[in-house]
């Protein structure tokens, strides 16, 4: 019998492919053991290439799939060829969103790669996986781009999509074997396919057709991830809260099945989200649910231009409504139409203004087979030619107006969205316009020379406070008192952890009488040895854990613990 590997490239060791877990999963609930025999490996873009080859030729496999992103594509490319001469006789074949919509592009480019798939798999890999495992012809098969006998490029036609997702069997077996890393995996999981919205730079505004699986389905497979432990489930749904009829009900089991540990993470559209359901998530704790939401801009005329709705003051309306126990993940695009660096400041400041618990800020991908595409090749964009395909510029952003942003987006992750600045930044950010103070400060670090060099996290604490000394005595920040920020510096300095030395900007105030003192006094146990090691005493100018610290000046000690 014929043997098929299905690999996946994955951008971190944490990521699981649900992709080929679900293709080998229905292959073979709907075809007997004895006619195919399928296995899954999978490999991440930070190995070596070499590696990776090594472990696919040692599986002697005949046919090799390979699934594939825009993240992982150029990786494949380079693996293919190779592929091939270590296994000379396999059948090779790709599919997924990047070569699925660019098949004529990498069929041309690579003589090596016999067919790709295209579009929804489960249906096309179970008749290749029959016909593959008996040696046959898969020309004839529904949903492949192929080379016939002329090296013509051809497509089979379109395959039948899966109506009843409750057809689809559950795609971590490994997880009811126990065979599964419930602490360093991310699972993810999918309870709808398709979307309803239109939205011009997205694969998923494509297929229009909403599809669901039964509650009851959901709820048996919620189950298994419940029982099991694992950290952190995170649906792929494109749009989770479409009916509240069925997704208030699935929070609803989660919440009264909780396990208290795994955290759900759900992609909303935040502007849907009925009164009921808002009332629902009041009684959500922490730890349980996080939720993505795409703002993508705060420009009107951009959102109409990309089809999304621009009802913002609604769609902010209902995110503060949204309880801070729910992990609140907000996004951004540059690079969109009419957005010009003024505009994305604004809607930077308009996302800000939320409060969320990470703001990312993602750039324009041009990507084939969307109408942002063909706006892009009327309206003057320039992007890069492979995967990510990103933008370089737009008709309203230039190359270095883009450039800047990436600065930015550097800022926004290690300032804000890491915490490790969480007291220096609620103080900044409260009394000054964000955008205003990431753009100097990213001005500031293009002359430092910050975002060409290495950055480890102690790097932030000296470059903020570079940042501070200078500013203090200009006009530009004059809303903001420096004093209060610099202690609020200190203060996030010292609790991220025990410190063997300190830095030439840090003032340490320390007493280790006063530090024993309050040892003894908060009856703190262990030798004394172990207590000092865990704990640091410190003596700030202002009461840094008030939320108004600038109001509450004078000398605040406090008793740091580690553990």
């Amino acid at each position: 019998m014929n043997k098929i590997l299905l690999v996946s490239v994955n951008a971190s060791y944490m990521h699981t492919n649900v992709a080929i877990r679900s293709l080998k999963a229905y292959a073979e609930k709907f075809l007997s053991a004895e006619k195919i025999n399928v296995e899954i490996t999978e490999f991440t873009i930070n190995q070596p290439v070499g590696e990776v080859l090594r472990s696919i030729g040692l599986t002697e496999a005949d046919a090799v799939l390979f699934s594939t992103y825009i993240w992982n594509a150029e990786y494949v490319s380079k693996l293919l060829p190779d592929v091939k001469k270590l296994l000379p006789q396999c059948i090779l074949g790709a599919g997924g969103p990047e070569y699925g919509y660019s098949a004529e592009k990498y069929l041309g480019l690579i003589s090596d790669l016999d067919f790709i798939m295209f579009g929804e798999g489960e249906k096309t890999f179970a008749e290749l996986a029959e016909i593959l495992c008996g040696g046959k012809n898969y020309s004839s098969v529904k949903g492949i781009y192929f080379r016939d006998a002329d090296g013509k490029i051809k497509f089979s036609g379109e395959q039948q999509p899966i109506e009843n997702l409750d057809e689809l069997p559950f795609a971590y077996p490994e997880i009811q074997k126990g065979d599964f890393d419930p602490d360093h995996k991310i699972y993810y999981y999918e309870s709808t396919r398709g979307c309803p919205f239109g939205c011009a730079y997205c694969l998923s505004s494509v297929d229009k057709r909403v599809r669901f699986k039964s509650l009851e389905k959901v709820q048996q497979e919620l189950k298994i991830f419940l029982e099991a432990n694992v950290k952190l489930v995170k649906f792929i749904d494109r749009t989770y809260n479409l009916n509240p009829d069925r997704y208030i009900p699935i929070w609803k089991y989660i919440l009264e099945n909780h396990n208290g540990k795994t955290m759900f993470h759900f992609e909303i559209e935040a502007e849907y989200l009925s009164d009921h359901a808002l009332a629902f998530l009041q009684q959500v704790p922490g730890g349980v649910m996080q939720f993505e939401m795409g703002v993508q801009s705060a420009n009107k005329k951009t959102l109409k231009a990309v089809n999304r709705s621009d009802n913002v003051e609604l769609l902010a309306e209902k995110i503060r409504r949204i309880p801070k126990t729910i992990h609140q993940h907000l996004d951004l695009i540059a690079g969109l139409p009419y957005e010009d660096l003024e505009s994305f400041g604004k809607s930077f400041d308009f996302v800000m203004a939320l409060k969320p618990d990470a703001l990312q800020l993602g750039f324009l991908k041009i990507l084939n087979g969307t109408q942002m595409a063909d706006m892009a090749f009327a309206g003057g964009w320039k992007w890069m030619e492979t995967p990510a395909y990103e933008t370089f510029s737009t008709p309203y952003l230039s190359f270095r107006d883009v450039a800047f942003l990436k600065d930015v987006e550097v800022l926004t992750d290690a300032c804000w969205n890491k915490k490790t600045f969480s007291f220096t930044m609620n103080y900044i950010l409260r009394k000054t316009i964000p955008w205003k103070f990431l753009s100097a400060l990213a001005v500031f670090g293009h002359k430092q020379g910050t975002f060409t060099q290495a950055r480890r996290d102690l790097y932030w604490f000296d470059f903020l406070y570079s940042f501070m000394d200078g500013k203090e005595s200009t006009e530009e920040f004059a809303e903001l008192n420096f004093e209060v920020a610099k202690e609020l510096l200190r203060y996030d300095f010292v609790r991220s952890g025990k410190k063997g030395n300190w830095p030439a900007w840090y003032e340490h105030v320390y007493d280790k009488d006063r530090h024993k003192t309050l040892l003894d006094e908060n009856e703190i146990d262990g030798c004394s040895r172990i207590k000092f090691a865990n704990s640091e005493y410190e003596v700030f100018k202002y009461n840094v854990e008030s939320e108004f610290p600038e109001k509450f000046p004078g000398n605040f000690e406090i008793l740091i613990r580690y553990r």
